[in-house]
């Protein structure tokens, strides 16, 4: 007996309208009606859902951080040494660059966008929080002599690979980054512990 497709909740068509559409135009520029129209629901269902637009907003954002969350946690995989999985990091988000849908940093648009204390702030401090997390984590494996300062600098070159591949439709922007982040950390697994931050 053949299966039936199963047919997408109306949160999951939401939340894939949210997606497509906050993430092309921006969530102040799009609209519930243009969400409700696109994902084919109807009004209640949305508010039902998610209570808010700025409820659907922090969704989106939790969303697309779970997706980005994965993806690298996947891509890292392929790496055997605590370095090549740092540098690999760079090489997960070279793959985001070269989608023909990237519009940049979905976090950096919806908070220039959006007020102190608001649920699209939240989010993206959220997963702000969680690369500097990580590049943190990595770069203790890799015994650096001082993680937090690899990590924050680490952390400024993924911020800026991400702006250069968006203004400058440069996908080999993560490229470059990662060159410039094997100097950083070759220099951090150089210096002494004792040395503390430059």
């Amino acid at each position: 007996m053949p299966r039936t497709a199963v047919k997408p909740s109306a949160r999951e068509r939401i939340l894939a309208a949210a997606n497509e559409l906050f993430y092309r135009e921006g969530v102040q520029t799009v609209g519930i009606d243009r969400i409700i129209e696109h994902a084919g629901v109807a009004k209640a269902s949305l508010y039902n859902t998610f209570g808010s637009k700025d409820e659907l907003v922090r969704a989106y954002l939790e969303s697309r951080h779970a997706n980005v969350s994965e993806r690298v946690t996947r891509a890292l995989t392929r790496f055997r040494t605590p370095r090549e999985r740092l540098l690999g990091v760079f090489d997960a988000q070279g793959e985001l660059f070269t989608e023909p849908t990237y519009n940049g940093c979905a976090f950096v648009t919806a908070s220039a966008e959006a007020a102190l204390g608001s649920s699209a702030r939240q989010a993206a401090e959220k997963y702000r929080g969680w690369v500097r997390g990580l590049f943190t984590r990595l770069a203790e494996e890799a015994g650096a002599a001082d993680p937090d300062d690899l990590a924050r600098r680490l952390h400024l070159l993924y911020d800026g690979a991400s702006l250069s591949a968006r203004m400058d439709r440069d996908p080999s922007a993560s490229t470059t980054a990662r060159a410039a982040a094997a100097v950083l950390l070759d220099e951090a697994l150089r210096r002494p512990p004792s040395s503390g931050s430059t």
